[in-house]
């Protein structure tokens, strides 16, 4: 294997050094020529000047006594000097006396000389005796020829520049043998070496070139023999483990092949397991397809008569009634609503399931809707447990999110709070989160074993048996409000301990729309008569002040000072009288829902008033303004209170159950509206095409035509474009209400309706109101 020259480590090395060289030596060379050149440009002005001086005294002597003979041999004297051009002698009259002069000397090179001495000099030397240098007796001018100095210096400077390029070529050449002997050829008879043996077979050491045994091709040889030592272990290695590979494949053939055959075996099971798998799938679709139109059906067989219960309930409630009759009647009413709560619970639980819940996001105001609640589910009291509404004065005014959801979840924490306790608290509290607010319940009841506490919040799952035969219950609540927060991105927690009560804390990311408002600040001093660890006392110790009344506490048996005090507020009905005949300002008492006041006994208390717990702020603070400012509050009452609001309006009620007829029709008569009944969506198109009607109640599911099909129709004729057309449905399953806006329907009803729900839809759709 041989290499090209300019291939070799010798030759780049020695190319590298001799332009290092070579540069050098042309700078070392520029340097020299520059040294003789100003040598030479100074040495033409010396011997100028030298070749002056020397001629001074005979051209002095010549033009003093004005020889014009001796001038012309001066003069043709100087020319005889090769770089004098011109002479010439002029006495101090300006006379020439003498003047020689002759051609310059052409040449190739004089370029070079012209530039860098110029191309002639001039000197001129004044001519005096020495016995009287002040006195002029001419001038001596001479002009010079600077080639002739020029020519000897530029033949100087090509032989230097010729000297170093010759020793840098001598340089290279020596350079280059040298490194040839040094390093490239025992680096050449290593290379032979190894390129003519086979790498597969041979691994015998590389032989070391003599003289070279400690440097760097010493060293190289070394590392290769290692190398090859190590390859020949590794190939051997590698050829070991063929053969145990070669053996090892034979035996895996054998594996392989009684392998197969188990798999075969195998996979005819699991063909035939995923025949049943598909089976048990199409049996699952059926039955969730199935279980769907069951939840459909029984929400309209169920809401259909419970539409005419409730419906018929309402509508007697507003007839005249003894009192054992009203009171027989809310009880049925009551229970009537229990059992809507029940389905809806149901229904929601089927929608989670099939991830078909929807949301709103309005602007509400959480701390009414709280104490409504609260107020709602105050009859389901025991009497010994005092139930407090305690709203965080920094609770914002509204805030955005489901208001119905919220009140779901409010309403399922205080029922279930209310449930288990017999004895002591039922706190509801309201405050502001940095990200939402905090719903939280907390109760003196029953408490929950440790271990139960997991399950819980399953569907249709209590604490134990024994609390479903003692307190009932379907175990939907808890289950259905877990859901609903984490459906807001909420979480809802517990903390209990059994047979001391529990605690749950909903966290609901519910942004703030508007900040907290404050209620108008009311003038007096205030005592209560409460205990100290009541509900009452937190309630009262943290609004009170907030509405800029000066509010102390006093325990029982404490004598108020009628005095100092402008009002007296007092939690127990049994000491009214006796606080009468010691106070004579305003009383106010707070009692448990259902415990008021005869009012012959109220009379005798005057001035007097009293609010059921649990309070609300706006009640609270409305009474609390009419006992302490009464002059103000009676000026701007009015006298009369306003008529309510009816409908003047004809509607066409499409309904095939006569007893849902009958309640629709009495509520909308109630309402004020003018109403007329058909039987199915036919009956109700031959009505439309002879009478005028405003809106239109259309029952979904109906025989002979139902109120998808008669909607559709309607919409088909362009005078019935705009017409209102109210959906009447028992079916309340998600998709229902998609169905019938499809269908052309403007708004949406669900079964069983109460008569403020139909009386907010009229608002909605009619043109207007009347007064009546």
């Amino acid at each position: 294997m041989d290499i090209s020259l300019t291939h070799r480590l010798s030759y780049k090395q020695a190319r590298l050094t001799v332009l290092v060289a070579f540069i050098l030596g042309t700078l070392l060379s520029l340097i020299q020529v520059g040294l003789d050149y100003a040598s030479e440009d100074a040495s033409i002005d010396r011997e100028i000047q030298s070749l002056l001086e020397i001629s001074h005294n005979p051209a002095a002597r010549i033009s003093y006594n004005i020889d014009a003979e001796l001038a012309q041999e001066l003069v043709l004297g100087l020319l005889r000097s090769p770089a004098v051009m011109r002479a010439e002698i002029i006495d101090n009259s300006g006379l020439v006396l003498a003047s020689v002069d002759r051609p310059p000397v052409q040449s190739r090179y004089r370029v070079f000389s012209d530039f860098m001495f110029g191309e002639r000099r001039q000197f001129e030397d004044p001519l005096f005796v020495s016995h009287a240098p002040e006195e002029s007796l001419g001038i001596l001018r001479l002009e010079v020829d600077t080639y002739a100095f020029g020519s000897h210096f530029l033949r100087r400077a090509l032989l230097t520049m010729l000297t170093g390029f010759a020793r840098s070529l001598m340089l290279s050449l020596i350079l280059l043998v040298l490194f040839y002997a040094m390093l490239t050829k025992p680096l050449v008879g290593v290379i032979r070496a190894l390129s003519d043996r086979d790498p597969r077979r041979d691994f015998s050491p590389v032989p070391c070139p003599p003289g070279h045994e400690r440097d760097e091709v010493g060293t190289l040889v070394a590392v290769t023999n290692q190398q090859l030592a190590n390859t020949h272990q590794e190939i051997s290695q590698r050829r070991e483990a063929e053969d145990r590979l070669t053996q090892y494949l034979s035996e895996l053939e054998n594996i392989v092949s009684a392998r197969t055959a188990e798999l075969k075996a195998t996979n005819a099971r699991l063909t035939h397991s995923n025949q049943e798998l598909e089976h048990a799938r199409s049996t699952a679709l059926e039955m969730a397809q199935a279980r769907a139109a069951f939840l459909a059906n029984m929400s309209h067989e169920i809401r259909t008569p419970l539409n005419g219960l409730l419906g018929m309930l309402a509508l007697s409630l507003d007839g005249p009634l003894g009192s054992e009759q009203r009171q027989q009647l809310s009880i049925a009413h009551d229970s009537g609503k229990v059992l809507v709560d029940l389905l809806n619970d149901i229904l929601d639980l089927s929608k989670f399931e099939a991830g078909q819940l929807e949301l709103e996001r309005i602007p509400f105001d959480l701390g009414s809707l709280v104490e409504e609640t609260a107020s709602l589910l105050s009859q389901n009291t025991a009497p010994q447990v005092e139930l407090t509404c305690l709203i965080d004065p920094r609770l914002p005014a509204l805030v955005l999110g489901d208001p119905t959801r919220v009140r779901q979840i409010v309403s399922n924490l205080l029922s279930n709070a209310l449930k288990f306790t017999r004895f002591g608290r039922v706190d509801l509290r309201v405050s502001p989160t940095p990200g939402g607010v905090q719903i939280q319940v907390s109760d003196t009841g029953i408490g929950i074993p440790e271990e139960a506490q997991a399950r819980i919040f399953q569907p249709f799952i209590q604490a134990g048996a024994g609390i479903t035969r003692q307190f009932g219950g379907t175990g939907l609540g808890l289950a259905l409000t877990r859901r609903l927060c984490e459906a807001m991105d909420g979480q809802l927690e517990l903390s209990s301990q059994e047979g001391f009560g529990s605690q749950f804390s909903a966290t609901l990311p519910l942004p703030t729309h508007a900040p907290a408002s404050r209620l108008p600040p009311l003038p007096g001093r205030i005592a209560a008569i409460c205990q100290a660890g009541s509900g009452l006392a937190e309630l009262l110790d943290n609004w009170l002040p907030n509405w800029g009344l000066d509010y102390q506490r006093l325990d029982e048996g404490t004598p108020p000072q009628d005095q100092q005090l402008d009002l007296l507020i007092c939690a127990n009905p049994e000491h009214l009288l006796q606080l009468r005949q010691r106070f004579s300002r305003p009383m106010l008492l707070v009692s448990a829902y259902g415990t008021f006041i005869a009012s012959e006994q109220a009379a005798n208390l005057v001035p007097f008033e009293q609010l059921a717990r649990p309070l609300s702020r706006t009640a609270l603070h409305q009474t609390l303004q009419r006992l302490l400012t009464p002059h103000l509050t009676t000026s701007t009452e009015p006298a009369d209170k306003p008529a309510p609001r009816t409908h003047q309006a004809r509607v066409l009620l499409v309904e095939d159950n006569q007893v849902n007829q009958m309640v629709a029709k009495g509520m909308l008569t109630k309402l004020g509206c003018e109403v007329a009944v058909t039987a199915h969506g036919g009956e109700a198109i031959a009505y439309l095409e002879k009478h005028t009607v405003e809106l239109v109640l259309m029952d979904c599911n109906m025989p002979v035509m139902d109120g998808y099909e008669a909607t559709r129709r309607i919409r088909q004729r362009e005078q019935w474009a705009d017409l209102p057309i109210i959906a009447l449905t028992a079916n309340a399953l998600p998709d229902e209400r998609e169905r019938c806006q499809a269908a052309g329907m403007n708004d949406y009803l669900a079964k069983p309706f109460r008569r403020e729900d139909l009386a907010a839809l009229l608002d909605n759709w009619l043109p207007l109101t009347t007064v009546r």
